[in-house]
């Protein structure tokens, strides 16, 4: 690596996921959270159609977000176990923020499906930078309740958008002890010479 790295690039190699039930108080200010979601709007954007969607929760909000996720996964699955139960139930209670993330996917439209939602994804992974920029904690999880018709339904999603998943983002608490390394190259990177 090159002795010196610029402070964007930095950024960008230390960043890291930090497990929801590590984030604490305090979460983003109303600033933060806008440099966050600019940032999400800043990314690449093929047609600019806007795809990205936002559903911020937070305060008493998470407490309902949680019930309904216990509440979903029982009904989904009456043989979860409880200790399964009870962590999807504490990790909206740990984290200040949670917010809902969606695309919303023109059908039939000359920019394809596909591009809509990679446009999507890109903006989610600006927000997790930015918030990372500033010194806040994030994860971006999906799984059975991101999927849940229910739970994207009691969000308020439209017909036309799809939940795709969750980033809870808040200070980070305890340390999860996992630091910034140089990654395994090998089976991803690759020359093409004709």
């Amino acid at each position: 690596m090159a002795a010196e790295v610029p402070g964007a690039v930095q950024a960008l190699l230390s960043r890291r996921s930090v497990n929801a039930l590590q984030l604490c108080e305090p979460g983003p200010s109303a600033e933060d959270l806008d440099v966050a979601i600019d940032a999400a709007l800043s990314g690449p954007d093929h047609g600019a159609l806007k795809p990205l969607r936002f559903v911020l929760i937070r305060g008493a909000a998470r407490a309902q977000l949680s019930e309904l996720f216990a509440r979903r996964m029982r009904e989904r699955d009456p043989a979860t176990p409880p200790g399964k139960i009870d962590k999807a139930r504490r990790m909206p209670l740990a984290a200040p923020m949670i917010i809902a993330v969606g695309a919303k996917l023109l059908a039939q439209h000359k920019v394809p499906e596909i591009e809509q939602l990679l446009a999507a994804g890109a903006g989610v992974m600006n927000l997790l930078n930015a918030f990372h920029a500033q010194g806040y904690g994030a994860i971006w999880l999906t799984g059975g309740n991101a999927y849940d018709p229910q739970i994207v339904q009691a969000l308020q999603f439209a017909a036309d958008e799809r939940c795709l998943g969750f980033i809870y983002v808040g200070s980070i608490g305890a340390d999860s002890g996992s630091r910034p390394r140089r990654l395994e190259r090998n089976g991803v990177v690759r020359d093409w010479s004709g």
